[in-house]
């Protein structure tokens, strides 16, 4: 039995691998053509947005942090772009970033009314002060 269940995680394991490959794959043409755009009229805090999604997407979060920066330099009250920056910041390990970019994200979101962004946030925040306090 206990044979079965090793060749199963292992089975599971490259899956895995071979389903985040695809995702990288798939998330290529994407990224190809809105790099197009980058430095053109319609590159602005919405594309950079999608850039930051993309590339989280296909698991590169620095370059995430990198176009998603930009989005809220570009407009400071793109909370969608407040979010992601906190989650793109998180998955890079930078927990003290992420936790920022919540806060500022949290602010934004409840000067615009969007009371479910700031809650999430809100939440992401709580767990990122948890996680910075169990590392203290």
């Amino acid at each position: 039995m206990s044979g079965t269940r090793l060749r199963e995680g292992v089975l599971f394991s490259c899956l895995r691998v071979l389903l985040s490959r695809a995702k990288c794959y798939m998330a290529a043409p994407a990224l190809a053509n809105l790099l197009k755009l980058v430095g053109t009229p319609r590159d602005g805090a919405a594309l950079r947005f999608s850039l930051g999604n993309e590339y989280l997407k296909a698991g590169d979060p620095a370059s995430a942090i990198e176009h998603l920066s930009e989005a809220v330099a570009r407009d400071p009250n793109y909370s969608a772009a407040w979010k992601l920056l906190g989650k793109a910041c998180a998955d890079a390990g930078r927990l003290k970033e992420s936790l920022g970019a919540y806060e500022r994200g949290i602010v934004v979101a409840e000067a615009r009314g969007d009371q479910q962004a700031a809650k999430e946030m809100t939440v992401f925040a709580r767990r990122i002060r948890k996680q910075l306090g169990d590392a203290a």
